[in-house]
């Protein structure tokens, strides 16, 4: 029964996709993927920028003591008066320093800074909270520290966060065979099968994706701004080279809407069939400080900005309140649905710098498979001659063994869906030798036990029950070790892993199971007086 799901699970990968299709609904539709070495496409190493984390969280923590420092009517206290007026942050030192001009305030300081500190507890690895920061305080001067397990959470959150917004532009309907895996500290490595494009790849993940909407500063011209006389919370926020490239409009610092009230985004003709524009509408938040915006600002600019880049100023002509909008200018169709997928994946965390890049061509990828095959027919074939060589009628049962073991790794490999690459082939080949290895103990030990003077049956059972000891030992050593590699593994070394680990389960299962069938069934049925082996 095993064996002929084996068979059932495996026929899907003998049928193109669009003829699988059309068979019945009773016939699995999951397939073996080809591998990046196997198909071709890009392959691209990542690594993100950790210290803009790390100056992210501070500056959000500066911006939250700044405000616990200012006086709240609600709650009764009164302003708490610093010596500069400000609070700063370090990113060098990790931490963030406020000085207290009135000596008498400090421990007020204190407590407020305390209490957002806890309020911040992570979870750690054991369930238990564990403070982000170190809160000192010497004379008027208090500290707030990072420790090093909130900077290993924050990298380790920053990588799960850009791996799932990678995946979200890359593959944002889930039907591409994209590996994406974390590798060592901070870095990504992103495979994407049939892909030969790594620019367009490069270009779609490493843009950040930050997009906000900011009011237009109409009243500080930017030569105006330029020469200095720039008032504080503005900014001169340049045109994209798309847009009008050299052209620049000084913007409040402070955005109005951010790319997180977004719900959704998609790119479409223009209605003059001018061009293409991007389609977006707001969650709640958004709609209701979109419309009281737009309502409050008519004939006022109102600037859209793309990884600090202004990709569309419309003046605003009439309220919108309906929770849509759209962005119009000289995109094209390529420009218009990467901004669209930008804005619908999310932002990344940080910045993602790439360290390595290459693509592998089709043409490579079919040279691995006709080595990889030729190499699996050859060992398959000299293994296969040498059991009936060797043991004669035993080796035949060892050999239809060995070819059903080879169906189940097949049925295994397409029921998870995994991915076949050229190390996976070789961990495929390893298994043909270790499926025969665990007969050839016993067929050795059935040998000695005739040699003993047992009968026929009597040699076989007891070859087959004291041999199994040796057999589950070796094998479980070396699932053990598979294991381990695929733990600690990536890449490559995760597929070998996976068809060792399938090929240690399947052969000790055909080796002695099925084998045991078939030689037994053999000999109870016929009684021979003597076997040869």
């Amino acid at each position: 029964g095993l064996v002929a799901l084996g068979v059932l699970f495996s026929v899907p990968n003998f049928f193109t996709k669009e003829r699988l299709a059309e068979l019945p609904g009773v016939v699995p539709k999951s397939q073996i993927a080809l591998g990046l070495d196997l198909q071709g496409g890009s392959y691209l190493l990542l690594e993100v920028d950790i210290d803009k984390v790390v100056t992210d969280r501070l500056r959000n923590m500066r911006d939250e003591v700044q405000r616990a420092m200012r006086p709240n009517r609600a709650s009764g206290r009164e302003r708490v008066q610093l010596a500069d007026g400000r609070v700063r942050s370090d990113p060098q030192a990790g931490a963030v320093t406020l000085r207290v001009r009135n000596s008498v305030q400090v421990e007020e300081a204190l407590s407020r800074v305390r209490e957002i500190t806890r309020a911040s507890a992570l979870a750690g690895i054991s369930g238990a909270p564990v403070r982000p920061y170190v809160v000192k305080n010497e004379g008027d001067r208090i500290d707030i520290t990072m420790t090093e397990e909130a900077r290993r959470y924050y990298t380790n959150d920053a990588v799960k966060s850009s791996i799932a917004v990678i995946r979200r532009r890359i593959d944002p309907a889930g039907n591409k065979e994209v590996s994406i895996q974390p590798q060592g500290v901070g870095r990504i490595v992103v495979q994407v099968p049939g892909d030969d494009d790594p620019e367009r790849l490069k270009r779609l993940i490493g843009d950040e994706g930050q997009l906000s909407f900011h009011r237009h500063e109409s009243t500080v011209t930017v030569q105006d701004a330029e020469a200095g006389l720039l008032p504080p919370g503005r900014v001169i926020v340049p045109f994209s080279e798309d847009e009008a490239a050299g052209a620049s409009l000084v913007l409040y610092e402070e955005p109005v809407i951010t790319g997180d009230m977004i719900n959704s985004a998609s790119a479409s003709l223009n209605s003059d069939g001018g061009g293409f524009q991007i389609n977006f509408s707001f969650d709640g938040r958004g709609a209701r400080r979109f419309g009281e915006f737009t309502e409050n600002h008519i004939k006022e600019l109102f600037a859209i900005v793309l990884d600090g880049e202004i990709i569309s100023a419309p003046e605003i002509q009439t309220p919108i309140t309906g929770g849509q909008g759209r962005i119009t200018g000289r995109f094209s169709a390529q420009e218009a649905q990467r901004i669209a997928t930008l804005i619908q994946a999310g932002a990344l965390p940080a910045p993602l710098q790439i360290l390595e890049q290459r693509s592998v061509g089709p043409e490579l990828g079919a040279e691995s498979v006709r080595a990889g095959a030729i190499a699996l027919i050859v060992g398959f074939v000299a293994v296969v001659i040498y059991m009936v060589v060797s043991y004669g009628r035993f080796g035949v049962y060892a050999d239809v063994a060995l070819i059903a073991n080879v169906v189940l790794i097949g049925g295994a490999l397409s029921l998870f869906g995994s991915t076949l690459t050229l190390p996976g082939i070789a961990g495929i080949v390893l298994t043909i030798g270790m499926a025969v290895d665990a007969n050839v103990l016993i067929f050795e030990r059935i040998r000695e036990e005739v040699v003993g003077g047992k009968g026929p049956v009597r040699a076989v059972e007891q070859g087959f029950e004291r041999a199994r000891s040796a057999i589950i030992d070796a094998n479980v050593t070396t699932f053990f070790a598979a294991a381990i590699m695929f733990l600690l593994g990536a890449g490559p070394v995760r597929g070998f892993a996976v068809t060792l680990m399938i090929g240690v389960l399947t052969s000790v299962f055909t080796a002695y199971f099925l084998t045991r069938m078939l030689a037994g069934g053999w000999v109870l049925s016929k009684r021979p007086q003597t076997i040869s082996l």
